[in-house]
């Protein structure tokens, strides 16, 4: 498999029309040798003429792309990729190819052949020798759930074999497996002699609408929502969400996007829409700057985004609350830079990923298809409603309360999970509870920094990215 360039650091904003395969304009067909006259690798060139190609028409720093006589078009599309990105892996992280278009737009609908969980990985010892999975998320039907897994789980072992810095990524890329399970004591992960049946990854959706509440504290109703990714197939949940929300009279909100990478641009807006204050159909959440060819083409393509009409938005917000990790990325920073004209959005955690830029599917448009690579190139950067886009670097947005996370990770929704007892307080002015035994858990700032950070058994759902399908 091959998956290229920034493997397991990209987040995202996707955009979403009409279709999924965008193509370039009377595309000319590839010659069967580079412009180089370099014909060693007929396949290669054939493929990396595409990509040229489409890149030249798409991507957002088209300007900066070296002429193609200046390319080495024998190379394997994936490296060629990575050469003729802007300034890459600096300005320009974010964009990214793979072999298997259609795995590729599975995992932007959250499809992913995996055993369903995402974890933190540190190392356990002062020597950077052993390592644990802390569990941080665990999808719901999956093998990781019907297993006993759950969010707060720490994994020491695979099929009996302890975890280290040398066998931890091959151990966790294994097809089926049983998990040996660990605990806090004294400060030090130790074995708690529990280990899970064996299990073998599947092929599921996850329902990103994952789990939500209403907290009652005195005449607030605190509405508390986790959401994990960006998929409009199922912003249906989201809207029955925001009805039950509005059905019991939610006052104030609590959005959880810790482990949310990004997604759908159509359904950032919609999110957008359920939450703002003084909902108005003709006040803009974000515009979108492309490069001059799509300017020039397609200027309809500039038209800001409006708020929609969405007869579930609360109505009671004056301000929202967004607890964040360095994985919030992307189509959620979207939601909260094209809310903060209009309303106090208060941030709760850690600095955001910083990605302000979104990217578009390309593939090969022909029948049948000559090959399955399919990229996801960069093509455009977003701006709210006053013209801000100033989170683009990798320190993201910097909370307004900075609170550590703590491990193990606690349940979603409970109140001593400092994430969230920390925007009760706020909501309150009461003091949040604190954990009945502090001794047993550790900060996550103590542990020094995660070898990863929200890791999925599967590359692909490690993708944090906002993208669209072109119109039309």
């Amino acid at each position: 498999m091959k998956f290229s360039p920034a493997k397991f650091l990209i987040l995202g904003l996707f955009l979403t029309a009409s279709v999924w395969s965008c193509k370039v304009e009377n595309n000319p067909t590839p010659s069967t040798t580079g412009s180089n006259g370099n014909s060693t690798d007929q396949t290669n060139n054939t493929v990396n003429e595409w990509i040229y190609d489409n890149m030249k028409f798409y991507y957002l720093w088209t300007d900066q792309m070296p002429a193609k006589t200046a390319t080495n078009l024998t190379l394997t599309p994936d490296k060629y990729f990575e050469t003729i990105l802007n300034d890459y892996p600096n300005t320009d992280r974010f964009s990214w190819i793979q072999e298997d278009v259609d795995a590729l737009t599975a995992s932007l609908n959250g499809i992913n052949k995996v055993f369903g969980m995402s974890y933190y990985i540190y190392y356990l010892d002062n020597t950077q020798t052993t390592v644990g999975f802390f569990i941080n998320y665990v999808v719901k039907g999956s093998p990781a759930e019907k297993a006993g897994l759950k969010r707060g789980d720490i994994i020491l072992s695979v099929n009996g074999t302890q975890l280290d810095k040398n066998n931890y990524d091959a151990l966790r890329n294994l097809e089926t497996a049983s998990f040996g399970l660990g605990t806090i004591s004294n400060g030090a992960v130790v074995s708690n002699g529990v280990t899970t049946t064996q299990i073998t990854k599947v092929e599921i959706q996850d329902n990103p609408v994952h789990y939500w509440k209403v907290i009652e504290k005195g005449n607030k109703k605190i509405g508390y929502l986790v959401y994990r990714q960006f998929i409009s197939s199922f912003d249906a949940n989201l809207r029955q969400v925001f009805a039950e929300f509005k059905s019991k009279g939610v006052n104030e909100l609590v959005l959880d996007l810790r482990v949310n990478g990004g997604g759908y641009i159509s359904s950032a807006d919609v999110l957008s829409s359920l939450i703002v204050k003084n909902l108005n159909t003709d006040n803009v959440i974000h515009y979108d700057q492309w490069n001059a060819n799509i300017t020039a083409k397609y200027p309809s393509y500039s038209t800001p985004s409006k708020f929609r009409n969405e007869p579930n938005n609360l109505g009671t917000l004056n301000r929202l609350f967004v607890l964040t990790s360095t994985g919030t990325a992307s189509a959620s920073e979207l939601v909260i830079n094209g809310l903060r004209p209009y309303m106090d959005v208060i941030l709760i955690g850690d600095h955001t990923y910083g990605k302000n830029v979104g990217s578009v599917t390309l593939q090969d448009d022909r029948s049948p298809k000559r090959w399955k690579w399919g990229m996801q190139p960069i093509v455009l950067k977003t701006f709210n409603s006053k013209g801000e886009s100033n989170y683009g670097t990798k320190n993201g947005f910097t909370p307004d309360y900075s609170v550590k996370d703590l491990s193990p990770f606690k349940v979603w929704g409970d109140e001593s999970d400092p994430l969230l007892g920390k925007a009760i307080e706020l909501i309150t002015g009461q003091v949040a509870q604190t954990d009945a035994s502090p001794n047993a858990r550790k900060s996550i700032l103590d542990m020094g920094e995660p070898l990863k950070v929200n890791v999925s058994e599967n590359p692909y759902q490690n993708i944090k990215d906002m993208f669209i399908t072109m119109p039309k």
